[in-house]
């Protein structure tokens, strides 16, 4: 009898534990799942459920090859978006209870609404697919996509009278192009792989692959150290100018209350990235250093006058001294903004 009362006793331990072990991940997992949409901010604490703080010994978070003990949403252990974490709650009793979970984080102030105005209108052909744009001393250079008439061109600011061309091979979606120096570098979409032009001739010097951790070639731009590439995520990646293949950092894009995904066609002008959104008439201004978005501009006006369907959308960024340059694919126009 005393036997059958002990494993009586210990069964009951044993499933009275597991209960409450039951209870403490579900409430962390319905604190997390409740703070998903309204998301956190860069300096915000995780206020995690009594039930689970009032067990824990210690509670740790690991993220990637990276584990903290502090709930603070530190922006050197989170990135803006959706992080996913795993929690590691280590109780009184030395057990360690880990539960998954998603951490969204947003940026901390929210976005200006930049005003502008239209100055001067440039003719823009409209077989051009534009993918990168680019404009150095008067002339533009354009990177132009799809398959069997991928090219990189160049023509004077105000004509569509192209100086030089050079054409991908058939199987070669162009991608976004930037000016490094005397050299024009150009992504591909999907065959893991850039080009690197002579910027005078147009002259194919080498090639070089992706790394890994990029997916596709979408906007590429230059900042004076580092090449910038999108690939069509939250994410912008900065690669080594000298060896191509190689990830410098990455950064995750995210506004005030969104993380901002398709990021495609990017410029570069004094101190930020300017990014357009694939299919929507937005352009973002980026911090670098962080990913957050701390402006936008809002082109709804200009892309109802062109855009038609799901490709002939608003893609292509440069400056002209103090002004922005805008197209889009196929666009007719390319117009000459500038800030109020």
């Amino acid at each position: 009898m005393k036997r059958s009362f002990y494993i009586a006793l210990i069964t009951f331990g044993i499933l009275v534990s597991c209960s409450k072990e039951k209870e403490i991940l579900n409430d962390l997992n319905s604190y997390t799942l409740a703070q998903q949409s309204e998301g956190f901010h860069f300096g915000d604490t995780l206020e995690l459920p009594q039930s689970v703080t009032k067990v824990a010994k210690e509670i740790k978070i690991s993220f990637g090859d990276k584990e903290t003990s502090s709930l603070q949403i530190d922006p050197n252990f989170f990135s803006l978006g959706d992080n996913a974490v795993t929690f590691l709650i280590t109780t009184s009793s030395g057990e360690v209870l880990s539960q998954d979970a998603t951490i969204n984080v947003f940026a901390a102030k929210p976005e200006v609404q930049i005003a502008y105005e239209i100055v001067k209108e440039y003719p823009h052909d409209t077989a051009n697919f534009t993918q990168g744009f680019e404009l150095e001393g008067g002339t533009v250079y354009e990177s132009d996509g799809q398959h069997g008439l991928s090219q990189l061109i160049k023509y004077p600011l105000g004509s569509t009278q192209v100086i030089k061309s050079v054409h991908q091979p058939q199987d070669v979606f162009s991608e976004g192009a930037t000016i490094v120096n005397d050299k024009i570098y150009q992504l591909t979409w999907q065959n893991k792989k850039g080009f690197i032009y002579n910027k005078s001739t147009l002259e194919l010097l080498s090639e070089f692959p992706y790394p890994n951790v990029i997916g596709e070639g979408w906007g590429l731009t230059y900042d004076g150290k580092s090449l910038i590439v999108s690939d069509g995520t939250k994410s912008i990646y900065f690669l080594s100018i000298e060896n191509p293949s190689s990830v410098e950092r990455v950064i995750s894009v995210a506004g005030n209350t969104q993380a901002y995904h398709q990021l495609n066609e990017l410029e570069y002008h004094q101190g930020f990235i300017y990014a357009n959104v694939w299919q929507n008439p937005i352009i973002l201004k980026i911090d670098p250093k962080t990913g957050e978005v701390v402006g936008k501009f809002d082109f709804s006006d200009l892309a109802k006058k062109h855009t038609t369907g799901n490709d002939d959308v608003l893609n292509g960024i440069a400056f002209k001294g103090e002004n922005m340059l805008i197209t889009g694919k196929n666009w007719p126009t390319i117009y000459e903004v500038q800030f109020k």
